[in-house]
């Protein structure tokens, strides 16, 4: 989206959401401000290239108790093979480098990306997402298990649009609740674009097969800007407060009333700050 003579900007969603999320507006306020956006369905889930039929190695609820450690768990695929995924899509657009934005898992895997590709990265925003490192508090249990646990794969359309929406209540941001209309319209087009809840448990446990990620914060030298909301239930403000404080330079931004999505009203303060990190990278 934009103009491909631009400077170009990454954008990578979290965890069994599709490139969607990145919605036409918010990518607009970007382009507007003379970049080009990318947006790309990460592995397993989307249009993107599927694993069938492969299953994470172990128990789940064990991975969760080593995460909290720091510790890594057996996985089909880390977060490592999903960031040289992001590097790969910029080799197919003969791009050296991008400002690269990741949004929950997203984040996680833009952290990763910005220190294995750091000479691609141009800078780097983290939006609502943690490092994984040992002891920081976990999400609520029923966020969390909001987003792993739906109804089961073979029912109705509609029950899947209505779990959905009800997803978005529980994680959304309590200050700027979208409308209904909007959350059904918005969970429609996902359904109808790509149904596949199977790839989450797998992209789940590359978070889990990944550990901590304080190495790669460490290594990290672009311009960073860490943005999180204040009222995120699902990835805690201490999981940004992590990421800012083992980054050297990086800068945090909370805002109220914000929870685990891009509420429309705060797409221009986001971009804004996005913008001012694009803009402090060294010529």
């Amino acid at each position: 989206m934009g103009d491909p003579t631009d400077p170009a900007v990454l954008l990578i969603m979290g965890l069994g959401a599709q490139l969607l999320l990145w919605r036409p507006g918010f990518c607009q306020q970007i382009i507007d401000r003379g970049y080009r956006v990318i947006r790309f369905d990460n592995r397993d889930v989307g249009l993107s290239s599927k694993l069938d039929g492969q299953r994470v190695p172990g128990s789940q609820y064990a991975g969760m108790v080593r995460s909290t450690l720091g510790r890594p768990s057996p996985a089909v695929y880390t977060l490592e093979d999903m960031a040289d995924d992001a590097a790969a899509v910029l080799d197919h657009l003969s791009l050296d480098g991008a400002h690269i934005v990741g949004a929950s898992m997203g984040g996680m895997i833009a952290q990763v990306l910005a220190s294995r590709h750091a000479e691609r990265t141009r800078s780097l925003g983290v939006i609502f997402s943690s490092n994984n490192r040992a002891a920081l508090p976990p999400p609520h249990p029923k966020a969390l298990f909001a987003l792993l646990k739906g109804p089961p794969v073979d029912s109705p359309r509609e029950v899947i649009i209505d779990n959905s929406v009800r997803v978005s209540r529980i994680i959304g941001s309590p200050g700027f609740p979208a409308p209904e209309e909007r959350l059904r319209a918005d969970a429609a087009e996902g359904y109808d674009r790509s149904y596949y809840p199977v790839g989450i448990a797998r992209q789940f446990g590359a978070i889990l097969g990944s550990g901590s990620l304080r190495h790669h914060n460490r290594r990290t030298t672009a311009p960073t800007v860490v943005i999180h909301g204040r009222a995120d239930r699902l990835m805690r403000p201490t999981g940004g407060r992590s990421i800012a404080g083992n980054i050297d330079g990086a800068r945090l931004v909370l805002l109220d009333g914000m929870g685990h999505d891009l509420p429309e009203p705060l797409w221009t303060p986001i971009v804004d700050e996005l913008d001012t990190t694009f803009r402090a990278t060294p010529n």
